[in-house]
């Protein structure tokens, strides 16, 4: 992403960068994917994702707008009630995890049986202000679209200077996304992930919290 795109995208926030989520797998694996097997930069790493007798599953995995050579790897717990009852930061469940750029594993160790494996589609700039009023499954700066527009669940990420990163749009999901008789994962929701955005670099993405009507 050139670094115009950049500055437009994450500090003067006048453009956002959407992606979709596309059924047809014959097609290059795009920006990543959602649902499916998780990157085998994963395959031993058990110890990494669950905690205790809390088992994860793969969400999805974009790779990094702004650093080609790394992917964000997001996993939800097995447990609905436990993303519930933590679902804003410094204690949600959610885990977001930065990684080398990997291939999607063989095993199903990670796999979601709720979610059929989509592609996410190359992101394409958007003005943010119209984007508001599009759906989209991923959307990458400019301002989050809230489903509840509550002061609390930035308190926290503020004082600790972690800035809006990307959302995660359940309006966005084709239908062919959700098995038949599964829930969506977060309730007809939004995801929000935040990071430490700088001059130069961007570190450390978290789950902020997630929102549904």
């Amino acid at each position: 992403m050139p670094l115009d795109n950049k500055t437009k995208v994450l500090v003067e926030r006048t453009d956002s960068i959407l992606y979709y989520a596309e059924s047809d797998l014959s097609k290059d694996q795009g920006a990543g994917w959602i649902g499916g097997n998780a990157p085998d930069f994963f395959d031993d790493q058990d110890d990494l994702i669950h905690e205790g007798n809390q088992k994860y599953v793969f969400y999805l995995t974009l790779v990094h707008p702004f650093k080609p050579e790394s992917m964000i790897s997001i996993f939800i717990p097995e447990d609905y009630e436990e993303y519930l009852e933590n679902n804003m930061y410094p204690n949600c469940s959610i885990k977001v995890i930065e990684h080398p750029i990997s291939t999607e594993s063989a095993k199903e160790m990670f796999t979601n049986p709720g979610l059929i494996k989509h592609f996410i589609s190359e992101g394409a700039l958007s003005n943010d202000k119209k984007s508001i009023d599009q759906p989209f499954l991923i959307k990458v700066g400019g301002n989050p679209r809230l489903i509840q527009n509550e002061d609390n669940y930035f308190t926290k990420l503020r004082e600790e200077s972690f800035s809006f990163l990307f959302q995660v749009d359940e309006d966005g999901y084709p239908e062919t996304l959700v098995q038949h008789d599964y829930n969506y994962p977060f309730g007809f929701g939004s995801l929000y992930i935040f990071a430490l955005i700088g001059a130069t670099e961007i570190q450390h993405p978290v789950a902020g919290f997630w929102q549904f009507s």
